[in-house]
């Protein structure tokens, strides 16, 4: 495909500068939300409008924390704008948080991925605006592995987290935009909603098609083919199995220290999965599982990012690991008492940790389930 020159909704607000002009604005972004020349999304509004507020999803604002790291109200030392923390205790801005602004401008880069929390934080604020009558504005952005594939199975509703709020397959297809669109028409949150649109981005565009630089979307997506590969991968995160977490390679690299490197990279390679090759790799984690110990298992490489289905990928490679390691591979405990399993949460339903099919029909099931939701989501697309 010949590079794409790619507008994001903040190169395009001069034609949309009526949604802004007069109007107190909160922002929500993240270290992607820049615009073509890399300058932030904070500082342009700031400078051409009315900012008053800041709030920051997972990571921080500015990047500086790393997954699950807990958020803090401070000051921005940039703008000396507040910045409210939209990840830890208070996930939903309350009515007091939202009280000196008129709009909310959502700027937020996600990776096309169900489990992805920005998501989550986006639908809160839509929520929250619809209850405190502010207005939402959505800067869109492309989905960084395309809008036309999607995958896996439909989450089950008695699993929903912040990882996972809505009944939407691991990969949907959208872009921020036209995902938030789907999520306030079905599923009735009903906010005051604009899209400011892309310029120049067609659906089957991965985002190194475009002529857009990358930014990290979060500290442990470091390039387009890890965030293809964490729609399956992601799944190792419930397990004693490191996901590659501290390592150059997070999503890529799969392994514990007791596990055969290369009986497993055999045993996946038979499978013939379309578009990627296992390599036996070894690692030493520098922060997560296994911190400082020397894992054994694969490197995931990616040859053809378009063929590649890593939902599938993620269950045929879970459940090979399990049976190379009955006695050692372990689910994650639930947080609290009574809890759901994270890998429940993750799945969206409890019939992967309870294995009631095995890989291949999971995937059949999966790929139903999909084909009912790519009817649903075309209504909602903008190109």
């Amino acid at each position: 495909m010949e590079r794409l020159l790619v507008k994001n909704g903040i190169d395009c607000i001069g034609k949309n500068s009526y949604l802004f002009e007069g109007k107190r604005l909160g922002l929500v972004s993240s270290p992607m939300g820049v615009d073509r020349n890399l300058r932030s999304t904070i500082d342009i509004l700031n400078e051409k409008f009315n900012l008053t507020a800041l709030y920051s999803p997972e990571h921080g604002i500015r990047g500086n924390l790393q997954a699950g790291a807990a958020v803090d109200t401070y000051v921005d030392e940039a703008t000396g704008i507040i910045v409210y923390s939209l990840y830890g205790k208070n996930k939903k801005p309350s009515p007091e948080i939202l009280e000196n602004i008129d709009v909310l401008v959502i700027d937020l880069q996600d990776v096309g991925s169900r489990y992805y929390t920005f998501l989550y934080t986006m639908s809160y604020c839509m929520e929250s605006c619809a209850e405190n009558n502010k207005t939402v504005v959505v800067l869109d952005r492309p989905n960084v592995i395309g809008g036309e594939s999607v995958e896996g199975n439909i989450l089950d509703v008695n699993f929903k987290s912040f990882i996972g709020m809505y009944p939407i397959p691991q990969r949907f297809g959208l872009t921020i935009g036209e995902l938030a669109q789907l999520l306030n028409k079905e599923f009735n949150i009903n906010c005051d909603l604009k899209v400011v649109k892309l310029e120049g981005w067609c659906r089957e565009a991965y985002f190194d098609d475009t002529d857009l630089l990358w930014i990290n979307p979060s500290p442990n997506i470091p390039s387009v083919n890890t965030a293809v590969l964490y729609n399956g991968t992601c799944l190792f995160e419930g397990t004693n199995i490191s996901e590659g977490r501290g390592t150059t390679k997070p999503f890529e690299f799969i392994g514990a220290p007791w596990l055969d490197a290369y009986k497993l990279a055999e045993k996946m390679n038979k499978k013939s999965l379309e578009g990627v090759q296992f390599r036996p790799v070894y690692f030493e984690p520098a922060f997560s599982k296994h911190k400082g110990e020397l894992c054994k298992g694969v490197q995931i490489h990616v040859k053809d990012k378009r063929k590649v289905k890593p939902v599938k990928l993620g269950i045929n490679l879970l459940y090979e690991v399990m049976d190379m390691n009955k006695d050692k591979f372990e689910w994650l405990p639930p947080f609290k008492e009574g809890a759901n399993y994270f890998i429940d949460l993750l799945t969206g339903t409890d019939e992967v940790r309870n294995r009631k099919f095995e890989a291949n029909i999971f995937i059949e099931k999966w790929e139903r389930e999909s084909e009912d939701f790519k009817k649903i989501k075309e209504k909602y697309h903008l190109y």
